[in-house]
């Protein structure tokens, strides 16, 4: 259940320490997936043929679904700090991967190196599910400050990225090689912030007073529940009480990744920006879901009705007409502008949902399980988003 605030004791109070631990915890879970995003101008110059953007998404997404449901339906949801400190020590592993395969195949596109590439994205995916469900339902039994601040982690994770991605293009765009070295760049900063985010949850976090109490708490009424022979609710009841929130995250990354980030590589055309177009395009779209994820901080800015959220969810669908009809008739002004909207609406709604959910209602255990429920039914839109985004090719070689 959620513990309320003035019930803790004034010299526990080291909230801010721990809401900065946990936005850098939520920077490194989408950190190494997004250089992949970020990176892909030089993916597609590596192997022009096989659509990197989409195709490792198509990757991806099946090994973050199918890894979530397995720790879940296996009872390891409320194995949180093994899976996440796996999950992040995968992570690492990747990154430095990814440097070491850079250098033995000297940049060179062969089949065999694109099959090495899939196949340590797959292991992103695996440890994308061991990080994102395990930090969601741990800290959903915490004060909502500490998954608020993890969600803006998420998209600050896109920002960071798409900002040293046009810092690296700018200081290297004339240099030999320079699309090389700014990929490995990125892959270096990527490496080093999983090594933090290692340390940070190993040796930091569980140290912070305030995290220690929330742990101790959490500890005592599991306890307390085992001994009493509580049941907690089913998985299948849980989520028919919150199928709304449910099917409103489903939407949100469905809808998202349909267009994002296939579409901006792919489906906008030549402009002046020239190369730097879809750079721009993907930093937009960064910039602005990163920013809107503090917006519901401000209590009066904030959606707290299911159905208000809803409404907008279902709106947002709009974006496919506007999206097709920009590309062919618009200019680059009116595609960054929409590019923009896209991210302000994914990380507003995205923070309001996970806000919104009523943790009071339930116990610690329940709490956490229900976290790892939302987390699959993002994740399940995410990759029916990859799978829908397929469609922008249909009728068009590239781009409209």
């Amino acid at each position: 259940m959620e513990i309320e605030a003035e019930n803790i004791p004034k010299k526990l109070e080291g909230k801010f320490e721990a809401m900065v631990v946990c936005c850098i915890l939520g920077v490194g879970q989408l950190v190494a997936w997004n250089t992949i995003l970020t990176i892909s101008d030089y993916y597609y110059q590596v192997f022009p043929d096989y659509h990197p953007s989409r195709v490792l998404l198509l990757v991806y997404q099946p090994f973050v679904l199918g890894t979530l449901f397995i720790l879940f339906f296996m009872g390891k949801a409320n194995r949180s700090h093994r899976r996440i400190v796996t999950g992040y020590a995968i992570f690492f592993i990747g990154t430095l991967l990814l440097i070491i395969l850079d250098l033995a195949t000297k940049g060179t596109g062969d089949l065999s190196g694109y099959m090495a590439l899939c196949f340590i994205v797959a292991c992103f995916g695996i440890a994308n599910a061991h990080v994102e469900g395990a930090m969601v339902g741990e800290l959903s039994s915490m004060c909502p400050e500490f998954i608020q601040s993890f969600a803006a982690g998420l998209g600050i994770a896109g920002a960071i990225t798409s900002a040293l991605r046009l810092t690296t293009k700018a200081v290297f765009d004339r240099s030999p090689n320079g699309l090389r070295k700014g990929a490995l760049l990125f892959l270096a900063f990527s490496t080093l912030i999983e090594f933090i985010c290692i340390i940070l949850y190993v040796y930091i976090f569980p140290k912070l007073p305030l995290v220690k109490y929330y742990q101790a708490k959490a500890k005592s009424i599991c306890r307390e529940a085992e001994e009493t022979n509580i049941s907690r609710l089913s998985n299948k009841d849980m989520l028919y009480q919150n199928m709304d929130l449910a099917i409103s995250l489903f939407l949100i990354y469905a809808l998202t990744l349909s267009i994002f980030p296939g579409f901006m590589y792919e489906n906008t055309g030549e402009h002046k920006l020239g190369s730097w177009y879809s750079l721009v395009l993907v930093a937009s779209y960064s910039g602005w879901d990163a920013f809107s994820r503090y917006i519901p901080v401000i209590k009066q800015l904030k959606i707290e009705s299911k159905k208000w959220i809803i409404a907008c969810v279902l709106l947002r669908f709009l974006f496919v007409p506007a999206f097709y009809f920009t590309a062919r008739n618009a200019d680059q002004g009116w595609m960054i502008s929409l590019t923009s909207f896209l991210g302000l609406t994914n990380g507003y709604l995205t923070v309001c949902v996970l806000s919104v959910t009523p943790k009071s209602n339930y116990s610690v255990l329940e709490t956490n399980a229900l976290g790892n429920l939302l987390v699959a039914f993002m994740l399940g839109g995410i990759f029916a988003g990859v799978c829908l985004g397929w469609l922008w090719l249909i009728g068009t070689n590239s781009s409209f």
